[in-house]
């Protein structure tokens, strides 16, 4: 996960999603009103709902999953916290039964982390070694070079980080993350100078 700065790749991700709406893989044509469901999490529920969400969809082992997935995806920095401080495990829960066609990529692909895990290190994905985590993420992070055996992981991950990243930055700790600061008054002092001579014009006295 070191090949690249994760936090800007998945900030264009997220204002991406933001801008086209909710753009996640398995996404069905034709869906309608989907795309404001992102945004209305956030507004229905408190910071401190956040905190105390009790799971919907995910089983606790599931859930707890999401939770470290999402942190080694969108880990805090000195900018901002992480995937859960942002509510994004709460987020992905709520958007599981607003997209249903999701849920069964979605447990499939966490019960792929496990599986492999135990093949591999002996553990479930959660209890592994966080070096162990991400030795898998690296195999799965880049579709392009994603070896076969690894292809479902890989469109999981893909799947899961859209997620990631489209709650994150519709939270509100996402949101200041990206210093959005909506429309603001602007005091219009005119065009400058250097412009108007370059275009040749001049303000009437």
């Amino acid at each position: 996960m070191a090949k690249m700065n994760r936090r800007e790749a998945l900030k264009t991700m997220g204002l991406a999603s933001l801008a086209t709406g909710l753009t996640i893989t398995g996404c069905k044509p034709g869906q309608t009103g989907v795309e404001q469901k992102q945004h209305d999490f956030y507004k229905q529920i408190s910071e401190e709902d956040i905190k105390q969400w009790e799971n919907q969809f995910f089983t606790d082992h599931e859930y707890e999953t999401v939770r470290v997935l999402g942190n080694l995806i969108i880990p805090a920095d000195d900018r901002s916290g992480n995937a859960e401080d942002a509510g994004v495990p709460a987020f992905i829960d709520f958007m599981m039964f607003d997209h249903p066609w999701n849920q069964t990529p979605m447990r499939g692909g966490l019960s792929w982390l496990d599986v492999y895990c135990q093949r591999e290190y002996g553990n479930t994905f959660i209890k592994c070694s966080e070096s162990q985590q991400k030795e898998l993420l690296d195999q799965i992070a880049y579709p392009e070079s994603v070896s076969p055996e690894m292809q479902a992981g890989a469109t999981f991950f893909s799947m899961f980080r859209d997620y990631t990243a489209s709650g994150f930055w519709s939270s509100k700790i996402g949101i200041e993350d990206l210093d959005y600061r909506g429309n603001v008054p602007h005091h219009w002092t005119g065009c400058p100078q250097e412009a108007c001579d370059h275009i040749g014009v001049s303000y009437e006295d």
